[in-house]
């Protein structure tokens, strides 16, 4: 397999895990109908950074770490439903500035930092890459140099979804006003909240 061809499905599989729809796509759309295609980008950058580094574990099959995640993955699921729950409480309740308002924004690193630890939230998110990454041909790949070539396909792959759903969303940004940006966060909410007690389900379950 040529690094091209290497490259090419690192990014398949990196799109592939991005794109289902989940908390920080939500997240995603909201920010960037709030504050605009900067702030959707940035939140992509952040869950595309924790798609590579479970890539990477994945990658490079760190036994040690995968067996940590798989071990410890109740308290992360528990940590991570309670975290998304409150960001559903916080969205739900909180009043979007007006879309005239320009003044109100956050910082990149609030939505860089939150976003990463959303999606590192989801320890089976290694288990998926390992799985897609065999279903790829790519699971024998152990030496250094393919293996890069497999993650910085992985960072590309996410980063083309993110880039798509961040444009998508700030095309129709002019398109909203603040009545429907309200619902929007509303939506966004529960949307979240939802995830974080399904997340919680999901924890009691495996903990059986």
């Amino acid at each position: 397999m040529n690094d091209v061809e290497l490259i090419v499905r690192g990014a398949l599989a990196g799109f592939a895990i991005s794109a289902p729809v989940g908390p920080v796509n939500i997240l995603c759309i909201s920010r960037t109908l709030l504050r605009g295609r900067r702030a959707g980008l940035i939140s992509g950058l952040g869950a595309a950074a924790a798609d590579t580094f479970y890539g990477s574990i994945a990658g490079f099959s760190i036994s040690f770490v995968i067996n940590f995640l798989k071990r410890e993955e109740f308290w992360i699921r528990l940590v991570g439903g309670f975290l998304l729950i409150a960001i559903g409480f916080v969205y739900y309740f909180k009043k979007p500035p007006s879309l005239k308002d320009d003044q109100r924004k956050e910082s990149p690193q609030s939505d860089f930092i939150s976003a990463f630890m959303l999606t590192l939230t989801n320890p089976t998110v290694v288990l998926s890459f390992l799985a897609l990454l065999a279903a790829l041909g790519l699971g024998q790949h152990k030496n250094y140099l393919p293996t890069l070539l497999l993650i910085g396909g992985i960072f590309t792959g996410a980063m083309i979804w993110w880039t798509v759903l961040a444009l998508t969303a700030a095309y129709f940004r002019d398109r909203v006003d603040d009545r429907v940006l309200m619902w929007m966060n509303r939506i966004a909410g529960l949307a979240v909240g939802a995830f974080g007690v399904l997340t919680l389900i999901l924890s009691k379950w495996h903990a059986k």
